[in-house]
């Protein structure tokens, strides 16, 4: 008996992580970041946004709603905490941050 093909690995277009560096933590997103990598990334860390030192969006080609609130929702609370934090970012984003 052989098994049903299947049709492959879901693609993975896009991810967020955190990242213990030499720097301190960095939250990272990458790809096209969409609401499924967001919430992979709720459910592993939490709702509450994490301490963090720096952001690396460097490589982001897209970044949805949820994803862009999870983006701010970090640099606020940084902001509230007083902790500066060191923003990397696609062009793409600089419209989308400073507007």
């Amino acid at each position: 008996m052989t098994a049903p093909p299947s049709d492959g690995p879901t693609a993975v277009r896009g991810v967020v992580r955190l990242l213990n560096t030499a720097g301190g933590r960095v939250l990272c997103l990458a790809g096209e970041v969409d609401a499924a990598a967001v919430e992979s990334f709720l459910r592993r860390y939490g709702r509450e946004p994490v301490p963090i030192d720096g952001i690396d969006a460097g490589s982001v080609t897209g970044l949805s709603g949820p994803a862009l609130e999870l983006l701010r929702d970090h640099l606020e609370a940084a902001g509230r905490a007083g902790r500066p934090v060191v923003l990397r970012r696609a062009a793409l984003l600089s419209s989308v941050l400073d507007g």
